[in-house]
């Protein structure tokens, strides 16, 4: 029982921390995490801190923190680090699924292969919003091949540079768009900034 005791507690410093202050951080991350749904491509940064597991980044951990608890399934590709299935079992208390289909909410940390849009939860037509929400850690949202993007949200038009998505994302994101009002949303995170790619938004070239 000592043992047992002693080994739970050790586990249990080495268990990282989430949000500082849980409800403001959560409320300033949701309300940054809506700005960039009602601003598609348009790149913004979180503020809020915690710790931040091996393999995520600042952007992605806040996300998960913000999003996802015992009622979000989530997602997470073969490989992960325990780290990260001990933090989000710890602070989330999410069930962890093992297809992207059965999935509220997926999660692509750095190096690792996203789900193919359609693998993932396109809603149904009386509950469009049961859709599987993709969140990908890409390489620069800065530094990319310019892609524009028009629709709901964007006043003309509005350029996005992102590095390090799938191959073949720009051409699954048209044949998702042509879905609407199902398919999936994406996040896009690189360090501490984010941005969001709702399923209305339309790839020009």
């Amino acid at each position: 029982m000592q043992q047992h005791i002693t080994s739970a507690a050790a586990a249990s410093r080495k268990l990282l921390p989430g949000f500082a202050d849980p409800v403001n951080d959560a409320q300033a991350t949701f309300r940054t995490a809506l700005d960039a749904m009602a601003h598609p491509g348009r790149v913004v940064e979180t503020t809020a801190t915690s710790g931040v597991p091996s393999g995520l980044s600042p952007a992605l951990a806040a996300l998960l923190l913000t999003l996802v608890d015992v009622d979000t399934p989530l997602w997470l590709p073969d490989g992960i680090d325990s780290g990260v299935l001990d933090f989000l079992r710890f602070h989330c208390a999410c069930p962890i699924v093992p297809s992207p289909s059965l999935a509220r909410f997926a999660c692509v940390p750095a190096g690792f292969a996203a789900p193919a849009l359609s693998a993932c939860h396109p809603g149904d037509p009386a509950y469009p919003d049961l859709s599987t929400t993709l969140l990908i850690e890409v390489e620069s949202l800065e530094a990319g091949a310019e892609v524009t993007l028009s629709g709901p949200g964007i006043q003309t038009r509005q350029a996005l540079r992102a590095a390090g998505l799938p191959d073949g994302f720009w051409r699954e994101w048209r044949l998702n768009h042509q879905r609407f009002p199902l398919g999936v949303d994406v996040f896009l995170t690189h360090g501490r900034q984010l941005c969001a790619l709702p399923r209305s938004t339309r790839v020009e070239n």
